[in-house]
């Protein structure tokens, strides 16, 4: 048997614990036997050139996942998935985007946006522009939920980089939005779903409205008259509380 364990990244437990929680319980109701673990995977640390500080933290990652004999990472952060892939531990990443549509979504939400007058248009992640597979399961999720799509100018293999790639925010903040705006100008629709929390971040940070995908699943139906949620890590507080929050939803998950 696989041993299995979710991992949800750091952006995202920071952003929504409400998201980490519902996509947990489902894996966990598929997968009885799997375990989570909410720990960096250290791209932050290398980014920056801090090669031995890196190896540091990517060590203790591998041993929380010795410790749970892990064979296979369900990953929903791209950086996680290509960090683990490229670590050489035995461990095989898994992206949660194209585990779904093998998996399916729980029933009551396929379906549940197919009166929605929103035209989402969908941002790819740059770290992960070459995995079209886990692109595809993002347009799978969204065709199942009922959601209108629209493709930018640069999508899936072309994508455009929102900004926050390479520590680019901290390092030199005006290049940082720059980028982003070049990347949003080209949008066509007002409404723009990512798969990265920190993506979705940078495009709130330049007014765009963006959800991400666990916000179109688990949240209320999006309409044209819907504000979209807080931009929480633009608040480093909120975002650590978040973090506390849905490590405490992944405890209570995994010990039912």
């Amino acid at each position: 048997m696989t041993n299995k364990v979710f991992m949800p990244g750091c952006s995202l437990p920071s952003y929504s614990p409400e998201g980490v929680a519902a996509i947990a319980q489902h894996l966990k109701n598929v997968f009885p036997e799997m375990g989570a673990v909410q720990k960096c995977c250290g791209k932050p640390t290398a980014a920056i050139g801090q090669a031995d500080k890196f190896k540091e933290r990517y060590g203790q990652l591998q041993a929380d996942f010795d410790k749970l004999q892990a064979d296979e990472v369900i990953v929903a952060c791209q950086s996680c998935y290509g960090m683990i892939k490229k670590s050489g531990g035995t461990q095989k990443p898994v992206s949660l985007w194209k585990l779904l549509p093998k998996i399916g979504l729980p029933k009551e939400l396929v379906g549940k946006a197919k009166d929605s007058d929103v035209v989402f248009t969908i941002h790819d992640s740059c770290s992960t522009r070459y995995e079209k597979e886990l692109q595809d399961g993002i347009r799978w999720i969204l065709n199942e939920l009922g959601y209108k799509t629209a493709e930018p100018e640069h999508t899936r293999e072309n994508t455009r980089c929102c900004g926050f790639g390479g520590m680019v925010v901290p390092a030199n903040p005006d290049v940082a939005t720059r980028v982003v705006q070049r990347r949003v100008d080209e949008f066509e629709t007002d409404h723009v779903v990512v798969y990265c929390a920190a993506c979705r971040a940078s495009m709130m940070g330049v007014g765009t409205k963006s959800w991400h995908i666990l916000d179109l699943m688990f949240g209320p139906v999006v309409m044209q008259d819907t504000a979209p949620p807080v931009n929480v890590l633009a608040n480093p507080a909120k975002a650590w509380f978040n973090r506390y929050k849905s490590k405490a939803g992944l405890i209570k998950c995994m010990s039912v």
